[in-house]
This record gives C-alpha cells, sequence and structure tokens, in this order.
C-alpha cells in the first residue's frame, strides 16, 4: 500500500467540503474552530486524492450479486458502502449492526455453500443499528444521494439487549438469538501522533477525540460506562460533554467507518471503537493500530439477532439466524477478535 502522510488540518478538511460522512458537527466546529462561522476561511484546492483510505474498503467483496455490470464507484464522491448486494429478487434481507461490515463477505459466502439456493440473492445492510430501527419504521425506505429504494429486512441483527426491546415493542418475533461478544479498544493512527497510552490519556489538554454518537450508537453506552470505570464521572463528561462543545471530540455519524478514516485524514488523535474494527483495519493494511483496554476497565457487547414481524422471507431468515451460531461462522467470527456467546 502507498504510504500515507499526515497533512495539516486545514488541507484535510478542504479535501472533504464535499464529504457527505463528516458527521453530526458542521466542518468548522469539526475542526475547533467557532461555529459563528458561517463560510469557509480555507483555501480552495483540488484534492490530494488518496483513494486507498476510503471505503468501501474490501473492493467489491461484500457485493453479494453474481452479475455486478458497470462498475461505478468513485470513493468519496459515489459510494454506497453500507448496502450490499442487489436490489432485484432477493430472497435475505438483513439489517446487521455495522460494526461487523468486513465479516459480511466470507459470512455470506459460507452461508450460501451451505444453502445454495441463496447464492446471489442475500442483501445486507450495515448502518448503525439505530438507525436501522429508524429505516424498519420508515418502511424499509431509504435515500442515499438521489437515490431512493426500499429494502425490508427479514431478521435484524445487533447487540442482545436491542434486540430483545425490540421483540417486546412488537417489530421483531423471539427468540433472541446470542452468538458472539466483543470488546472495546482504543483505535489510534499507527504513528501515535498523540502519544495515547491509556485510556485515561483521552482527557489530556491538545487531544482530539472521534467518538461514536450516543443518539444512535448503542456502543456509546458501553463506552461511557468504561470512561466511568476508568476515570469516574469527570472522564465521561470530559470526552462526551465538555469535549463535544469545545470541538475537541467530534461524534461520529456512521461510526463503524468514520473513525479510521478521521484518524488516517489527521482530524482526530483516538477513538474508542470494537476490538473487531481496528483488527479489520491492520489487517486490510491501514495505517491503523489499536491500544487494548484493561479487563477491569473495558466492556463486553453480546450480539443478538431475531426474525422481523412479517417477514417476507422467514425461512431464508432462521437459517441465517442459526448459522451465525454455528462453528463455521464462529470461526469467521475469531479471525477479527470476535469470541463465541457463552450464556454460562
Amino acid at each position: 500500500m502507498k504510504s500515507l502522510k499526515t497533512k495539516p488540518r486545514g488541507s484535510v478538511l478542504a479535501t472533504l467540503a464535499g464529504l457527505a460522512m463528516i458527521g453530526t458537527l458542521p466542518l468548522a466546529q469539526a475542526a475547533g474552530t467557532s461555529t459563528a462561522d458561517t463560510g469557509w476561511h480555507g483555501k480552495a484546492e483540488a484534492p490530494h486524492y488518496q483513494e486507498e483510505i476510503f471505503p468501501p474498503w474490501q473492493h467489491g467483496a461484500n457485493d453479494d450479486a453474481l452479475d455486478k455490470g458497470f462498475k461505478f464507484t468513485v470513493p468519496e464522491v459515489d459510494d454506497m458502502a453500507d448496502f450490499h448486494g442487489n436490489l432485484d429478487n432477493p430472497k435475505l434481507i438483513l439489517y446487521i449492526g455495522g460494526n461487523y461490515f468486513f465479516a459480511v463477505a466470507p459470512l455470506v459466502k459460507a452461508f450460501e455453500q451451505e444453502h445454495s439456493k441463496y447464492k446471489g440473492h442475500v442483501f445486507v445492510v450495515t448502518i448503525p443499528p439505530g438507525l436501522e430501527v429508524k429505516a424498519m419504521k420508515a418502511g424499509g425506505t431509504f435515500t442515499s444521494g438521489n437515490m431512493t429504494f426500499t429494502i425490508k429486512p427479514d431478521a435484524y441483527l445487533a447487540g442482545l439487549k436491542k434486540v430483545k426491546s425490540l421483540i417486546a415493542s412488537g417489530m421483531l418475533t423471539g427468540p433472541a438469538i446470542a452468538y458472539a461478544t466483543n470488546d472495546l479498544t482504543i483505535m489510534i493512527p499507527k504513528d501515535n501522533p498523540g502519544h495515547i497510552t491509556g485510556i485515561k490519556d483521552l482527557a489530556k489538554p491538545g487531544i482530539k477525540l472521534v467518538m461514536p454518537n450516543p443518539a444512535f450508537e448503542g456502543i456509546a453506552r458501553q463506552i461511557e460506562a468504561s470512561l466511568k470505570k476508568a476515570g469516574g464521572a469527570t472522564l465521561e463528561q470530559k470526552v462526551y460533554d465538555t469535549g463535544v462543545k469545545d470541538g475537541s471530540t467530534i461524534l461520529t455519524h456512521i461510526h463503524h467507518r468514520q473513525t479510521p478514516l478521521f484518524l488516517m485524514q489527521g482530524l482526530a488523535d483516538a477513538g474508542i471503537t470494537w476490538k473487531s474494527e481496528a483488527i479489520f483495519q491492520e489487517q486490510a493494511g491501514h495505517p491503523i493500530s489499536n491500544i487494548d483496554l484493561p479487563a477491569k476497565y473495558n466492556t463486553t457487547a453480546i450480539y443478538g439477532g431475531a426474525l422481523v414481524k412479517d417477514a417476507a422471507h422467514p425461512a431464508a431468515a432462521k437459517a441465517w439466524l442459526a448459522f451465525v451460531q454455528s462453528p463455521t461462522a464462529l470461526k469467521i467470527f475469531e479471525h477479527y477478535g470476535f469470541k463465541p456467546y457463552n450464556k454460562s
């Protein structure tokens, strides 16, 4: 892979003027400038284009379509990285919490080897689970850029607590299936410009953070719990309250892609993610590393899934929910740092 040189933040922000993935904060606030600024005050310039750092990072492997036709993917400009497959005649539609989008390709491939009738007909959505719930309430209709389409799910997979709550509300049909667990880590650029050594360093003066948005990303609850374990309410408030207000913390909108993207672009020094996400970035050859959290500070997530009420393909959904508990699927998850769920 080409070496990626860290650019001045002002120059990086110029490349992001047309990027729709900047998150919930305005560019001016994300850069730490006054929110009273209403215009672009940087020097306009052509982007220093580095295609390899922009998603999709798997070069089409997550697309289950047998005939991909004319390929039109322009990273940073025309790129739908969280919608996988062919909208024409899907036989299984999955809404999967986005923090294991990188495992979609091997999981779908292995599933289709066991269930060949679904080959080429699996469609997967991997936006954050809270946003997937909003999509379900909107009838499964999405608009991305100038494209609107409807793709209603057969199964929903996210945090086990979220799945159980949706069963209770009637959106999903039980039982809830638990299958894997994941731990938190601190994701950093490989050269560690912030000299981060542990979770308490996230409160150091001058450190720029990129963190999942509590409004719709379940991981934020686990992160807040870990921050409180390590530094009490003071550390949690520094990261998620005063940091957001003073611009030292950027809140993401698509956390599983934006955190490493912002780190590689020099917009942040660190961000807490799931361990699996950092492992994938390192396996992909990106200049990303991570710092483990001690067990006493860490928080473990349990992943679960369930059938969607009135699913169009209930048999396929049940087959998938059985598959993710299988040794074949768990071995794939293990490759990215997940662990099998053990009820005891």
